[in-house]
């Protein structure tokens, strides 16, 4: 007994860690664009904050086949969007924005309609500079357009 309990003691630190690091993020505004029927993607955005100097790497929901992080950006006169590959880096304390028209979240390949005035669950995948991953659970709720105070990506023609 005393044998297994040293080798617990060292695992449910490191749990417990990974635990505390997972709230150690705060994500705020965050809201998923609402969809029309047969419409297959969509995007969610919202503001991260993390504790520590870290990076989104993941991003799923059961509601979509396919989860991404991307960017959006324009070339010209046209716009580009990419996956983030290596994810995106989140500096320890300082906020960043995924919003319409910048870094968001692309759910694609959706099974169902998402409804206005309903919330879907959304994991974020962090990775830290050490490599060790942890996911938080968010619900984040369906607008037709972004909560008042926000403002929608704009662009000159």
């Amino acid at each position: 007994m005393a044998r297994a309990l040293r080798y617990l003691g060292p695992l449910l630190a490191l749990l417990m860690a990974a635990s505390a690091q997972a709230q150690n993020l705060n994500v705020q505004n965050a809201w998923v664009r609402a969809t029309v029927q047969g419409q297959k993607a969509t995007g969610a955005f919202m503001q991260i904050t993390a504790a520590a100097a870290s990076t989104l790497v993941g991003v799923s929901t059961p509601v979509a086949g396919v989860a991404e992080i991307h960017e959006m950006t324009m070339d010209g006169d046209v716009m580009r969007m990419r996956p983030l590959t290596k994810g995106l880096e989140l500096p320890a304390g300082k906020a960043v924005e995924l919003k319409p028209g910048s870094y968001h979240l692309m759910l694609m390949d959706l099974k169902l309609p998402l409804q206005k005035d309903t919330a879907i669950p959304i994991t974020l995948t962090l990775q830290d500079s050490k490599g060790v991953r942890t996911t938080q659970d968010v619900r984040v709720p369906v607008l037709s357009a972004a909560p008042s105070g926000q403002a929608e990506h704009q662009h000159k023609h």
